[in-house]
């Protein structure tokens, strides 16, 4: 397989036709070397639109759903991110060149240290992997420019609103099969959210959340 000509086919015939037009988040997915981050038995999927298995029977979202999730969220490099289900570490590191902290929180023991693991040979150095549920968020490093549920939940839990500063935004997908939708919601005031709906998908559940049930393909 040619990487850069499966990297390239990605972008231009996954990515961009998904609305990520935003030519730092075009370029970040050419740097940023997603191969790096799929387990070795995927790495011929990696550029697949489709969700890469994970150990713990989870997964990495598909491509397009990276990008417009980062895209949507406009991270600036003031901010600091927290990103709840780290996954392979792929997600963070977008996050990790485009912010000044990442908070990356995982439940699964394997997967917080693939993710970490993952981080430091590709050289992400400011991105913090945590062995924790994150339904709680991380109240401690809060409060947080941007949040990222990186897998769906029923609905975003009102703590995790709690972590975000005025003018914060989280990004979420939000529902239950066969229809979920990304959301993203931005803190307008002490008490006032604003929810905009992005777009239709399915995503596996994010683990530790409450009212989270088992997600089927």
């Amino acid at each position: 397989m040619n990487i850069e000509q499966a990297r390239f086919n990605m972008i231009e015939q996954q990515i961009r036709p998904w609305d990520v037009l935003d030519a730092e988040v075009l370029q970040l997915l050419a740097v940023v070397k997603r191969e790096d981050f799929v387990p070795a038995a995927y790495r011929g999927i990696a550029f697949m639109d489709t969700e890469v298995p994970l150990p713990g029977d989870q997964k990495m979202l598909a491509p397009r759903v990276e990008a417009r999730l980062l895209q949507e969220l406009k991270v600036a490099r003031h901010e600091k991110v927290l990103e709840v289900g780290a996954g392979s570490g792929f997600m963070a590191a977008l996050l990790g060149h485009r912010a000044q902290k990442v908070f990356s929180l995982e439940i699964n023991p394997e997967l917080a240290a693939l993710a970490a693991a993952n981080l430091k040979r590709a050289g992400v150095t400011n991105v913090t992997v945590r062995e924790q549920d994150g339904a709680q968020g991380f109240a401690a490093e809060g409060p947080f420019d941007v949040i990222l549920l990186s897998g769906s939940v029923q609905e975003v839990p009102a703590g995790l609103l709690a972590q975000l500063k005025v003018g914060g935004r989280l990004a979420a997908i939000v529902g239950a099969e066969p229809v979920m939708q990304a959301q993203l919601i931005t803190r307008v005031g002490e008490k006032d959210f604003r929810t905009v709906n992005l777009f239709d998908t399915v995503a596996p559940r994010l683990q530790g959340f409450a009212s989270a049930q088992a997600f089927s393909f």
